[in-house]
């Protein structure tokens, strides 16, 4: 799932205790009847529409729609409600709704099918919100005793089950349901069209149906047959096996998951889509139908970007494994959130970036196939995706990487706690884009600086395709294990240190050389990083760049010490060295000031780094000794029309090595020039802007 940075989350007015006058927040009168309703579709469910039940659960959930704006603006969620009945494994769902516009009015059933987990049971609890009344709970046509209070709905079982001995519950009930968190339901519209859709992650599931909310606890499979007006279409997970036209104004489409499904994955979204098809080509003679269900008012202006989804199934297909849920489908459902979320075989979007779109993708191997064990380890499913995002952009072009990555990185440093979500009674914290998002994926991008590019995507392949994960669910502990198993490297420092502990490293490095042989020169780096808690300091391995006279160095080290003195020899004469050119560690680099480099011999204006660059670089020059002391110096930035677009240095400088910054957030991608100019001399050399 991820959410527009800095988008509006606001719904329509939705205050149930509107009446005929004045809106208390818009200061206009409401009409009740401005939805636009079928006729058919009112005679065909008149029974219950308009009945005193359906008035009185209007009337009597007018509390609970104040809280649920609360819960909107605090986001705080009861640690009660995790983690649902340990006592039982839940195997198969069968969810029969027919959901009702006019008045925001659920009715229906689900058939739930367990075994007792661990021990024998007679008697077991589902989660489900106190906003919604049951009206029967059966097992074998047989009526059984029930009690639903503290959103979560009691059931005795009709007799004593055994361990692993299945047993199955239908659970029937109706209601107005309350929406929680990102809004587990909505009857919302989209250009005076009805619209009803679902996001369940995290604890929202129970708000619309009644289950075990554990993401541990995959079901085996799932159905969907869902009843509404026959003028919208209703999208769910899996394949469509059929639909049935009611003959009242009504039809019913039944949608099959035959894969192991995450309670909060399992959807709706229904409207007056407009439907796209095309197809994912996996090999000479199998294709995938790749189908999108788009607001019709929208379609042209984001089929361009749907159209980018069959070649984001080939990179990730060839970079994690084949796509996970092959015999069945991919797509899109549009709704009104301005997000998107990952639901099984059939996201849900409310914004159509290229990003998005291969963040929620990826989820279907990262998050769907491969579901985080619990809340806590949400950065399995999302860090995951939105390193993802960087993968998929690389594969179209490589010059893309460095940037996406810098910039995940920045957003990374305003992490406040660890990666692993200590606090999962809050809904903003679980997904707190800093740690869990951008820090989750920077985990992944130094995970494959330390163990290299082609190990990396081994390791990720090998993840994905492992027995006991595959279909399942897994922790931090499981992905480290294969990581150390694909690279044959000992990972418990990174893991410790990146996952569980808080901050990165801020190094303080000095460096100075001394000429050992002809054109051979040894450096002496000292390397010191500041003090932090859990970890007092990090240990990483550390890849340093010497430019020289004769040519360029990389010299690669294990860095386990708060401060520690490196010592190796280069040919030709250091003119400057770049730590970490590569960006492999989220980081602050100072230079210490308290050794003395020896004075350059000549000007120098050095490659900018990183190049390419988004939005910003850094340029290294060097200026000799010379008889005045000091010399006016001057660095100009050009675009390529030869329009002077900054200028980064204008005074005078005694001899030594320096560095400007040079930021272009504000300047188009494409060449720019950069040019030192002293008195009688100049040089001039190109950097490439890549946003």
């Amino acid at each position: 799932m991820i959410a527009e940075i800095k988008s509006c989350k606001m719904k329509s007015c939705r205050n149930i205790n509107c009446r005929p006058g004045a809106c208390p927040q818009t200061g206009r009168g409401r009409i009740y009847n401005v939805r636009f309703i079928p006729i058919q579709m009112i005679i065909g469910l008149a029974i219950f529409l308009f009945s005193s039940i359906v008035f009185a659960q209007r009337v009597d959930t007018s509390a609970a729609m104040m809280e649920k704006q609360e819960f909107k603006n605090s986001r705080a969620v009861s640690k009660v409600l995790y983690p649902g009945d340990a006592d039982i494994d839940a195997k198969y769902y069968k969810l029969d709704l027919t959901l009702i516009y006019a008045s925001d009015y659920l009715n229906g059933s689900v058939r739930v099918d367990a075994v007792p987990a661990s021990a024998s049971i007679n008697s077991f609890f589902l989660d489900l919100s106190n906003s919604l009344t049951v009206d029967s709970v059966i097992s074998d046509n047989e009526g059984l005793s029930y009690i639903h209070q503290d959103n979560k709905l009691f059931i005795t079982l009709p007799r004593t089950y055994q361990k692993d001995e299945r047993f199955s519950v239908i659970i029937y009930y109706q209601g107005v349901p309350v929406s929680n968190g990102f809004g587990s339901i909505e009857f919302g519209s989209h250009d005076g069209s009805p619209a009803i859709w679902t996001l369940s992650e995290p604890y929202g599931a129970k708000d619309w149906w009644p289950c075990k909310d554990n993401p541990d606890d995959k079901a085996d499979s799932s159905q969907m047959n869902m009843t509404c007006s026959d003028n919208l279409i209703p999208v769910s997970n899996g394949v469509l096996q059929k639909i049935t036209e009611n003959g009242n104004g009504t039809h019913t489409y039944f949608w099959f998951n035959k894969y192991p499904i995450a309670n909060y994955l399992i959807s709706m979204a229904i409207t007056n889509y407009t439907v796209y098809k095309n197809y994912f080509h996996y090999s000479p003679t199998d294709s995938m139908p790749v189908v999108h269900y788009i607001y019709p008012e929208n379609f042209d202006n984001v089929k361009h970007h749907l159209d980018k989804t069959t070649g984001m199934l080939a990179i990730f297909s060839e970079k994690y494994g084949l796509y996970p849920f092959i015999d069945q489908k991919y797509g899109h459902a549009e709704f009104g959130w301005s997000g998107g979320m990952e639901h099984q075989t059939i996201t849900s979007l409310g914004s159509f970036s290229e990003s998005i779109i291969a963040h929620e993708l990826a989820h279907q191997w990262f998050g769907d196939m491969i579901t985080c064990k619990n809340w806590h380890e949400i950065w399995l499913n999302e860090g995951f995706a939105t390193y993802s995002e960087a993968v998929y952009f690389e594969a179209v072009d490589p010059t893309t990487y460095g940037p996406y990555i810098e910039s995940l990185m920045s957003y990374a440093k305003q992490a406040k706690g660890t990666v692993y979500a200590d606090d999962i009674s809050s809904v903003s914290t679980i997904f707190d884009y800093a740690s869990t998002y951008a820090k989750g994926a920077v985990v992944l991008h130094m995970l494959r600086g330390v163990v290299g590019d082609s190990v990396f995507f081994n390791v990720m392949k090998t993840y994905a395709a492992s027995p006991e994960l595959k279909y399942n669910n897994a922790s931090t502990s499981d992905f480290r294990r294969i990581a150390e198993n694909v690279s044959g490297k000992d990972l418990g420092y990174f893991f410790n240190e990146w996952i569980y502990g808080k901050n990165y490293p801020r190094y303080r490095y000095s460096w100075n050389f001394t000429k050992t042989g002809t054109d051979i020169y040894t450096i002496n780096l000292k390397l010191t990083q500041n003090p932090n808690n859990e970890p007092s300091y990090f240990t990483m391995p550390v890849e340093i760049k010497i430019y020289t006279t004769e040519k360029d160095t990389v010299v690669r080290f294990f860095n386990d010490q708060s401060t520690q003195e490196f010592e190796f020899p280069v040919t030709g004469r250091p003119e400057y060295l770049s730590f970490d050119p590569r960006n492999l560690i989220m980081k602050e680099v100072q230079i210490s000031d308290s050794v003395d480099i020896t004075k350059p011999e000549n000007y120098i204006l050095n490659q900018n780094y990183p190049n390419p660059f988004n939005p910003s670089t850094t340029i290294r020059y060097e200026i000799p000794v010379s008889q005045q002391g000091f010399v006016p110096v001057k660095i100009t930035v050009y675009n390529p029309l030869g329009q002077m677009v900054a200028i980064l240095v204008n005074e005078e400088k005694p001899a030594g090595t320096y560095e400007a910054k040079f930021d272009a957030s504000g300047l188009s991608s494409g060449i720019y020039y950069y040019k030192l100019t002293v008195p009688g001399y100049s040089i001039t050399k190109k950097m490439v802007a890549a946003k």
